[in-house]
């Protein structure tokens, strides 16, 4: 009888041992599948439409709405550029041996108001641009980064004169030294 029990016992093992393995195939795997799909969209989910929106709140940040990216895209319809060509100015330091000559191209918003105001001051805008440039020495123009610094300069100077942001973007289509 013992021997009986033995045998017995070693059968219902064999046979507990492929019921087993057969249970273990995508059951057995079905957690990790449902943690790796679900976390990232779980992740997007809340990050779109928990986070971002409280984030948005406290900063005082509103949604961008289609009613504002329809104005935005008008106004950059509107867009105008103006030429100052041939400011010839002398390089500051070099007692009058060396010139800077620039042409510039400003981009403001306003269509032809826009123009008519850089018409109508002129002699300002072009007495400003010159000053500005003047006061450049040689090693200020030979830096890295001159050119960007000028046109920083030139932009808030513009819209000094102007009164308002009307100035854009200043293009630089014409720099030499000689």
């Amino acid at each position: 009888m013992a021997e009986d029990r033995k045998s017995a016992g070693a059968e219902s093992a064999a046979e507990a041992a492929p019921a087993a393995s057969k249970g273990g195939g995508v059951a057995g795997w079905l957690p990790l599948i449902l943690a790796v799909v679900l976390m990232p969209a779980i992740a997007f989910g809340m990050t779109k439409f928990v986070i971002v929106p409280e984030l948005q709140s406290s900063l005082g940040i509103k949604a961008p709405t289609e009613a504002g990216a329809k104005a935005k895209s008008a106004t950059d319809a509107k867009k105008t550029s103006v030429p100052f060509n041939k400011l010839l100015v002398n390089i500051a330091g070099t007692m009058g041996a060396r010139y800077l000559l620039v042409s510039v191209t400003v981009v403001g918003n306003g269509g032809e108001a826009f123009k008519a105001k850089m018409a109508e001051n002129d002699p300002q805008l072009r007495d400003m641009a010159m000053s500005t440039l003047a006061n450049k020495t040689l090693a200020d123009l030979e830096k890295s980064g001159a050119r960007n610094l000028i046109r920083t300069e030139l932009i808030n100077g513009f819209n000094n004169v102007l009164g308002d942001n009307s100035v854009q973007e200043i293009y630089i289509t014409e720099f030499g030294i000689q």
